[in-house]
């Protein structure tokens, strides 16, 4: 396993973390300024934006983006409602591109509103990334699936576990092309009793694309906002890095923290320096 101390040049700050507070480009410079060396932007805020200004100044300030957050979910109630986010999707690969993005984050989207059919819209899933699959060979960004933990199977993800994003990648993609494998997010993944098996089983295939660490809090008050600082919770993260590490993956330590009512509201230079304690100390 790498030595991350002295070593923010390994790690990466996802955009999330200090709470979509500030204009981008100033989210850029604190990144940058505190020794980071990448960066995860959100289409939200780039979408705002002139693309290949943004492209430009990650570019100089030697910034790598580890991935694009996020796809536009897939499964729909209509099949004009599903092209359309398919093509919501190409179109957001397209600026992956130009930000030179390692990877395009698919986090694919739960049930459609009024549906009880899980089976299908899992079924949608598989549909919409062998769409995608050719437009991101066309324009050189992996897709990479990231299962999220099973509370969000209704609204956000119907692929909860790496086993089953491994899947889809070994269906879709068995010729292992290098664009489609899947993302490790210690707060979706940590509980996940086939985890080491799962985690052995993507490295083997080289699938995977990235690596995102925050903490699950003990007592957390809201599943979605209230992800925690690495070493408040739970999670024995560097574990989790030395196995992600030993079967293959030497991309940067992504930090991708929600958190409403606790680090959205203090300094982000704060946040910054903190997160770069816990990397080079617990994780």
């Amino acid at each position: 396993m790498r030595n991350l101390k002295g070593r923010l040049d390994l790690c990466s700050i996802n955009t999330a973390t200090l709470g979509h507070r500030e204009p981008l480009s100033r989210t850029i410079d604190r990144i940058a300024s505190a020794g980071f060396g990448g960066i995860a932007p959100w289409r939200h805020e780039v979408e705002k934006v002139n693309v290949a200004e943004v492209a430009k100044q990650i570019k100089a300030l030697d910034l790598t983006v580890t991935g694009y957050c996020r796809s536009t979910y897939l499964p729909a109630a209509t099949r004009a409602q599903f092209d359309a986010n398919i093509d919501d999707n190409k179109a957001a690969l397209r600026d992956a591109a130009t930000l030179g993005a390692r990877c395009f984050v698919m986090v694919v989207g739960g049930l459609p509103e009024g549906s009880r059919d899980l089976r299908g819209a899992r079924a949608q899933v598989s549909d919409g990334i062998a769409e995608l699959l050719e437009t991101a060979r066309e324009f050189g960004v992996p897709l990479a699936l990231e299962p999220l933990h099973p509370m969000y199977a209704a609204d956000r993800a119907v692929i909860n576990t790496l086993a089953q994003a491994l899947d889809i990648c070994d269906a879709l993609d068995p010729e292992r092309s290098g664009f489609l494998g899947v993302a490790v997010d210690a707060y979706h993944c940590w509980w996940d009793p086939a985890l080491q098996a799962s985690i052995a089983a993507a490295g083997r295939n080289e699938r995977i694309l990235a690596f995102h660490v925050c903490d699950w809090l003990r007592e957390t008050r809201d599943l979605l906002l209230d992800r925690g600082m690495m070493g408040d919770g739970v999670v024995d993260l560097s574990a989790l890095r030395e196995r992600v590490e030993r079967n293959g993956y030497d991309g940067l330590v992504e930090v991708e923290i929600f958190s409403k009512e606790n680090w959205w509201r203090r300094d982000p230079d704060d946040v910054l320096r903190v997160c770069a304690e816990r990397l080079q100390t617990v994780c």
